[in-house]
């Protein structure tokens, strides 16, 4: 019998390294609604540049922009079925994957960005667990920004809203529970790549949106009022699936994510600024900003309350929505 001296199994240890095979190069394909050309998807794009060149190619990331691979609840049930490893989505994308970060993005919920950021801040390490367990690495959180009304008819009350027919992202179940609470009958349930089209055909007359979003897809062209009042603070974030992720060599995915972090920090910054001069922008094209009268913001806050609650056990806990209000709370008090 051979004896194996701890000379002769370093080097069956070194010639077992030596020959395992070297993990492959790593496309990442990833999906956005982001038209080309928009600060999104320059920045998106950017980030995919620089971590090309940090990997020297063995990482490189591909986007699709211009809803080329549909809404976002196609880019979900493609990068299941290995069609595409990721996606830069909004709150509808992630919501698909795990509901219950739907709890950060309720209506009349926030005060400020700054309240809501504090928030979310708290709560995004336990969401990223969730998703990992179902596959997924969540990036660092993103902003689309405050989610105003905009219509072809002026929008003073709750009844004016109820006249319209309004826009539904079809996969937004907090949207959905809404309109169902105030009342509203006439929504038309639409992708996000259909509102365009259908806002010029007439087959809907009000939408709702950020103002970096309502001008980068067209929907501002279309519409000449906006409410005042926001109705929520739309939020995003960059979803890969963990199977491409373990693709990636351990020291190259240290320098992906060190990239996508700051690229995140750099979108973030870019997309609140331009929010801010997107508005002025729609104003200077014509666009009212119609005053939403205190009795109407009284009325839409009740309902957004109740539905609150509404969607305990449906698409978050009790426990993740009192941890929503107690953070917030904290902030308040500061």
């Amino acid at each position: 019998m051979t004896r194996l001296t701890s000379t002769t199994l370093s080097a069956v240890a070194l010639l077992a390294l030596t020959a395992a095979p070297a993990l492959a190069d790593v496309e990442l394909r990833m999906a956005t609604l982001a038209p080309s050309g928009s600060r999104w998807e320059k920045v998106l794009s950017e980030g995919g540049d620089k971590v090309a060149k940090a990997t020297e190619n063995r990482v490189t990331v591909k986007y699709y922009a211009d809803a080329g691979q549909g809404d976002e609840r196609d880019y979900i049930r493609k990068i299941n079925a290995g069609q595409l490893d990721g996606a830069a989505v909004t709150s509808v994308g992630l919501s698909m994957i795990d509901a219950s970060i739907k709890v950060l993005e309720l209506p009349m919920m926030w005060e400020s960005i700054e309240e809501m950021e504090y928030v979310r801040k708290k709560m995004w390490p336990s969401f990223q667990k969730k998703f990992k367990k179902k596959g997924y690495q969540l990036g660092d959180p993103g902003d689309v920004g405050w989610v105003y009304f905009l219509s072809k008819d002026k929008v003073e009350t709750i009844a004016d809203l109820k006249a319209l027919k309004v826009w539904r992202w079809s996969d937004d179940d907090v949207v959905k529970a809404m309109y169902k609470q105030l009342g509203i009958t006439k929504d038309v349930s639409l992708g996000v790549p259909e509102v365009e089209a259908n806002l010029t055909s007439g087959k809907i007359n009000a939408c709702y949106g950020p103002p970096l979003a309502s001008m980068t897809l067209g929907w501002a062209s279309k519409v000449k009022y906006m409410t005042s009042m926001p109705m929520a603070y739309s939020i995003g974030a960059t979803v890969i699936k963990m199977d491409s992720i373990n693709k990636i060599d351990a020291a190259d995915l240290k320098k992906v994510n060190k990239i996508t972090k700051t690229i995140g920090k750099k979108l973030m910054k870019a997309v609140r600024k331009d929010n801010e001069s997107s508005l002025k922008q729609m104003k200077q094209k014509g666009i009212k900003v119609t005053e939403t009268p205190a009795d109407m913001q009284a009325e839409f806050k009740t309902a957004a309350e109740k539905v609150w609650t509404s969607l305990v056990g449906s698409l978050y806990t009790q426990k993740e929505l009192d941890k929503v209000l107690k953070y917030r709370e904290e902030f308040r008090k500061k």
